[in-house]
């Protein structure tokens, strides 16, 4: 069960209103899940999750990479909530659904194109070491360039953010336990 509720709208602050009014206008038509926590500080829910929007619908990666690389996060963090609504959204992207298992079982995943390899070799070097080789780094930038991986790196540092926040708080749980990312550590 979540450690946190968003709370009833009676209860919020001006601040707390405006900023899910705010998240409910904008891209996603609703309060992202994060933002439950978030809303404890407005100001961060609010610039939190115009940056989610900047990064996940307005950057030159095509959706199908930005899925991937959040997959990658969320794989990396085992956020289960984070991981559910991703792959669906993936799939919608056009993702091969063996990428995603390969994913899910931590496996590297046969992929399409030169983009998509740079996309999940920079997210899982970054997220393993938190640096990224030169080599890497020259391929990501030959078939991102610099823009795709400033914005690539952009959605890795986001996703993090996220994937912290809905484990720490548990939320999206127990509903959006994923059983190909079960950890019985955890269970």
């Amino acid at each position: 069960m979540p450690r946190l509720e968003l709370p009833p709208e009676a209860e919020m602050s001006d601040a707390q209103k405006a900023a899910c009014a705010e998240a409910v206008a904008g891209i996603r038509g609703r309060v992202p899940a994060p933002m439950v926590a978030w809303i404890q500080n407005p100001e961060f829910a609010s610039r939190g999750q115009k940056l989610g929007e900047l990064l996940r619908y307005q950057t030159t990666l095509e959706p199908r990479l930005s899925e991937l690389a959040i997959l990658v996060c969320g794989r990396h963090w085992t956020s289960h909530h984070e991981w559910t609504a991703h792959k669906r959204e993936g799939l919608k992207a056009g993702m091969d659904p063996a990428v995603i298992a390969a994913i899910a079982a931590r496996r590297s995943p046969v992929l399409g194109d030169a983009r998509e390899q740079a996309v999940y070799d920079v997210s899982t070097t970054l997220l393993a070491t938190g640096r990224v080789a030169p080599a890497v780094y020259e391929r990501g930038v030959a078939a991102l360039g610099q823009r795709g991986m400033v914005e690539l790196v952009g959605i890795l540092g986001y996703y993090c953010m996220v994937a912290l926040t809905l484990n720490t708080f548990e939320l999206g749980l127990p509903g959006s336990v994923a059983p190909e990312l079960e950890d019985p550590d955890f269970a």
